[in-house]
């Protein structure tokens, strides 16, 4: 950590001197922008531990929801937002990076719940606006197939290896948090679209990518940044709120689980969840729900 700590000390310092000279802003506005900067550093590095070209944008779609779930009032976290846009920017005026990972995040809206969850008529939309005539257009369907099907965590997507499929069978293999292995059910829906997108596969054969599934026009492993933008781009096309990223499904695969019965002990299990208690906050039900549950289910909820 010390050697990205380093790093991170160093390209703050030239971005202060970037908005003294070249923007001109005041002391006050600096010293607001480089504490908020602080913050952001020191969450990616406990976190993390890369340095700023390594930012990702799910880290920072995870450090907005953070100050979200800290209770930071909203115009706090859009100027939280603003200065990690205005530092990236400047990482790309530098050079030091070829995009910013903060161009598409938005800051959590206060009048939704978190976790943040897609309806069922919101996925399928999104999975339609995939146009299936393209090797690219059979990826993308499969990898969010995948990301609903399984509820899958983005790195476990981007990893994937085909050796760990077993569509015949209906489940895949997956080396989730802490190389632990666990075993997840997969749909006929997500079987089919897997089995589509490896009959048009580019083969790789003889580099270390040849039993990655998803691999991009380059022939070489997806990366989170590039699945973040596509899951982005698919659902502006398919008219679906535009702060949503690929965790967004696994949120929706777990939430539509519990609320049509799932035990959520075997939803732990298909997250790959250690505690329970983590699991817990997918059931985020609405007081109706839960009084609908609880008239059906309670031997003394109706009268006697």
């Amino acid at each position: 950590m010390a050697e990205y700590t380093k790093k991170w000390t160093e390209i703050s310092r030239g971005y202060r001197t970037h908005m003294r000279l070249e923007k001109h802003l005041s002391d006050n506005t600096i010293d607001s922008y480089m504490r908020d900067l602080a913050q952001f550093a020191h969450y990616i590095l406990r976190m993390y531990d890369v340095p700023p070209k390594k930012v990702e944008p799910e880290m920072i779609s995870n450090y907005m929801n953070r100050l979200y779930e800290l209770g930071r009032e909203k115009s706090s976290q859009a100027r939280a937002l603003s200065g990690i846009k205005s530092f990236f920017n400047y990482l790309l005026l530098e050079e030091i990076i070829d995009s910013s990972p903060a161009e598409l995040i938005e800051a959590p809206k206060s009048s939704r719940p978190l976790p943040d969850t897609l309806s069922t008529e919101e996925i399928d939309r999104i999975i339609n606006s995939i146009d299936p005539s393209t090797t690219k257009g059979l990826r993308d369907r499969a990898i969010i197939e995948l990301l609903y099907s399984c509820g899958l965590r983005v790195s476990e997507v981007v990893g994937l290896r085909i050796s760990c499929l077993y569509l015949k069978d209906g489940f895949l293999r997956v080396i989730g948090k802490g190389d632990k292995e666990r075993l997840v059910p997969m749909g006929e829906m997500a079987a089919d679209a897997v089995n589509e997108y490896l009959d048009v596969r580019p083969d790789p054969a003889g580099t270390p990518f040849d039993d990655i599934l998803f691999l991009n026009r380059f022939g070489k492993s997806l990366s989170r940044q590039s699945m973040f933008m596509m899951v982005k781009k698919q659902a502006l096309l398919a008219d679906v709120r535009a702060n949503i990223s690929p965790h967004t499904f696994r949120h929706s695969f777990a939430t539509h689980l519990v609320e049509n019965g799932a035990d959520l002990r075997a939803v732990q299990e298909m997250l790959g969840h250690e505690n329970i208690t983590t699991t817990e906050i997918y059931t985020h039900l609405s007081f109706e729900d839960l009084k609908g549950f609880y008239e059906k289910a309670h031997p003394r909820a109706g009268k006697q």
